[in-house]
Formats: C-alpha cells, sequence, structure tokens
C-alpha cells in the first residue's frame, strides 16, 4: 500500500461513528430510518383502518402492536421516546445532506421538533398525574382544536413529505449538490464518481 493510501485509510478509520454516519454509511442509515417512520406509520395506518373502517372504538383501536400489547400503546413514554429518537436521528444525519435535500431535511426537522414538544407536554402531564385545561386525559396544545388520532397523522404527514423530498434529492443531485456530496447516495452512478473524491480528498 503506498504511503498516500496508508494515511488516507488511516484517517478515514479515525472518523467518528458520527461522520461515518454522514459519508460511508449514509445510505444504511437512511435505509434504517426509513424502515422505522415506515413502520411507525403502519401503526398509524392500522389504527385509522380501525376506527374509520371497521368502526371499532377509540380504546379498542391501538394499531398492530395495539393489538396484543394495548397497555404499551397507552404509555405517552412510548410515543415521546419515539418522536425523540426521531428529532435525533434527524438531526444527527444532517450533515450527509447538501444544497437542496439539506433544506427540506431540516424543514422536516423543525418540524418534528415541534412534534416532539407536544409530545414532551403530553408525557410531563403523564408523570405529573396533571392534566392541562381538567381534561380527563393528557392534552396537547393543538389537540385543543384537532382530536389527537387525527392529528399526530397530521403530524407525521407534515414530517413524513419534506423528508421524503429531501431523500429524493439526496437520491438525484446537481453536478453541483454531488460535488459537495460525501456519500454514496446518489442514484446515478455519474453522481456517486463526483462524489467519491472529494470524500478521498477530505479524508487525506
Amino acid at each position: 500500500m503506498s504511503s498516500s493510501a496508508a494515511a488516507c485509510s488511516l484517517t478515514h478509520n479515525d472518523e467518528s461513528f458520527v461522520q461515518k454516519l454522514n459519508g460511508q454509511w449514509h445510505k444504511y442509515a437512511l435505509w434504517t430510518y426509513t424502515a422505522v417512520v415506515l413502520a411507525h406509520w403502519g401503526e398509524h395506518f392500522v389504527q385509522a383502518v380501525q376506527i374509520y373502517v371497521l368502526g371499532w372504538s377509540l380504546p379498542e383501536s391501538g394499531g398492530i402492536l395495539g393489538l396484543w400489547y394495548p397497555w404499551l400503546i397507552k404509555s405517552e413514554a412510548l410515543h415521546y421516546g419515539y418522536a425523540l429518537v426521531m428529532l435525533v436521528a434527524f438531526w444527527t444525519l444532517r450533515s450527509g445532506f447538501v444544497g437542496r435535500s439539506y433544506t427540506w431535511w431540516m424543514i422536516a426537522f423543525w418540524i418534528q421538533f415541534w412534534h416532539h414538544i407536544e409530545h414532551g407536554l403530553l408525557q410531563s402531564q403523564a408523570l405529573l398525574h396533571y392534566n392541562l385545561f381538567g381534561n380527563p386525559v393528557p392534552m396537547s396544545i393543538a389537540q385543543l382544536l384537532i382530536p389527537r388520532v387525527e392529528l399526530h397523522l397530521f403530524y407525521n404527514t407534515a414530517v413524513t413529505i419534506p423528508m421524503v423530498v429531501a431523500m429524493f434529492y439526496h437520491m438525484f443531485p446537481t453536478p453541483e449538490e454531488a460535488a459537495q456530496s460525501h456519500c454514496g447516495c446518489a442514484w446515478h452512478a455519474a453522481a456517486r464518481s463526483v462524489a467519491t473524491p472529494r470524500a478521498t480528498a477530505t479524508a487525506v
């Protein structure tokens, strides 16, 4: 191995975990993240079918997990935990995006940030055993205007749309964006070939 190649390899190995997530592992990190988001969407979709198609009552409509673990779905900690994981993932994977994809990714992040605040408010009420506005169950701010099921369908849609747009632009970058990228997420071989030398040069 040449001295320059050895230096590149050493520096590459010295990258932090987050740097690798936004570089050589970015594609796989996004695949994993997308799988988690789709699984969560599956829960919301099934719950909507249970309510609006099957005519089940709201307490009975717990999605897929709720059929076997109803106590789990009723836990505010679970919902808050997922919202927090989403927020952390958005922030952690942000530097892998450039140009238009970065803009749309951060739009999704800030919407999720507010979604996380709403879930944090619900979790706080559950922990303190004190519900806002004298309600029998924990209430978020927007829930005063929109029922909880419909509200969180809206929130997840509002987060998912800019997330999908960001991934589209990330997979199909302009030549200028490809030149700034340092991962292999682009679908076009030409874009990946533009991005790869920059990653090597950065590592050196």
